[in-house]
């Protein structure tokens, strides 16, 4: 008969995996990538709206954060979800966790319709 309670006994008796309680509480924040440049980074701009304490007058603080992109699927103008993660170099303490929506492709650049009128404009 098994008993639910009892480890199996392949699994070593103090070797449990690791939970999200065991390694602490993990920010997540949502920010921009506003560059992509280098080889898997990508700097973040997270905005915060406070309150002014004496004035009691919103300021908008910015934040940028160097984030760990493995793939390089970051693009300039996405909104993405980032994790707080070891240090994995100097400046980066941050991992890309999810793309929440990608940027805006600008549409290809139109030709100005007035340069194509019959009737140009005559200088006064």
């Amino acid at each position: 008969m098994s008993d639910p309670t009892v480890a199996p006994a392949s699994a070593p008796a103090g070797a449990t995996e690791p939970t999200a309680d065991q390694r602490g509480s993990r920010r997540v924040i949502v920010g921009t990538v506003t560059s992509n440049h280098m080889d898997k980074t990508a700097t973040v701009t997270v905005i915060r709206r406070v309150r002014d304490r004496r004035f009691h007058k919103f300021l908008t603080r910015r934040m940028k954060y160097h984030v760990h992109d493995e793939h390089n699927t970051a693009k300039v103008g996405d909104l993405v979800e980032i994790v707080e993660s070891r240090p994995i170099s100097k400046t980066k303490r941050w991992r890309l966790l999810s793309t929440l929506s990608r940027a805006v492709e600008p549409e290809p650049h139109a030709p100005h319709a007035r340069a194509h009128t019959d009737n140009p404009q005559v200088e006064k």
